[in-house]
């Protein structure tokens, strides 16, 4: 029997994914496995987010800590009510405006969100990623991926499968090679459960697009 070697490179159209290839990467995710995967921004690592063993070997591979919390990337026809406490009005306009995208919003978990993954505060972090890829890995699945950057904690992202390769190497199931993603900076997070909402991270969204909507005057 020939020896598989991991991870399982699967070459994936980045604007076009084809079905099937999709599936094989969804399959990999049902069984429990990690995969490495291109966002719009870097390269993420995705395990099934109701899986609570796969999420475990997501913060030991990456060696991150329990008190970190790990957001989430879903399918854009996923219902959100399902995934969270409540979805404040400015929430659904900001959804409107900026999903898919690079905008991750932090709201109060439902109870169908594994306590790991929000490191006990009961927030999780949720978007729809705009990344053809990505989206169609979560819509498949028909429930959330992971979305922490493939990389050990505190290192560099990966904006290449070398880089991925690189650093990860064997302790991933498989690499779904999308070409090279755009870098530059991550997602902006913007926290739902505080009033007046408060942005935790500025990323690939700027704050001067999101405080207009949130009644702030533009930075």
């Amino acid at each position: 029997m020939r020896k598989i070697i991991k991870p399982e490179i699967i070459k994936i159209d980045p604007d076009h994914p084809e079905p099937m290839l999709i599936a094989r990467a969804v399959t990999i995710l049902n069984e429990g496995g990690i995969i490495a995967y291109p966002t719009e921004t870097f390269y993420g690592l995705g395990a099934h987010a109701g899986n609570s063993q796969a999420v475990e070997r997501i913060f030991t591979i990456k060696g991150r800590s329990f008190c970190n919390p790990i957001a989430l990337i879903m399918g854009n026809d996923d219902n959100l009510t399902e995934l969270v406490q409540e979805v404040p009005p400015l929430a659904d306009k900001l959804i409107k405006v900026f999903w898919p995208g690079a905008l991750t919003l932090v709201f109060h978990a439902s109870d169908r969100i594994i306590s790991r993954l929000t490191a006990g505060t009961g927030r999780i972090g949720i978007r729809a990623s705009s990344h053809p890829i990505a989206a169609a890995l979560a819509k498949t699945l028909s429930f959330p991926i992971t979305a922490t950057s493939a990389n050990i904690s505190g290192a560099e992202e990966c904006s290449t499968t070398k880089e991925v390769l690189d650093r990860l190497g064997e302790k991933i199931d498989a690499l779904i090679d999308g070409g090279p993603t755009r870098g530059g900076i991550g997602s902006t997070v913007l926290d739902m459960t505080k009033d007046p909402p408060a942005i935790l991270r500025e990323g690939a969204v700027p704050a001067h697009l999101i405080n207009p909507l949130l009644g702030k005057l533009g930075q």
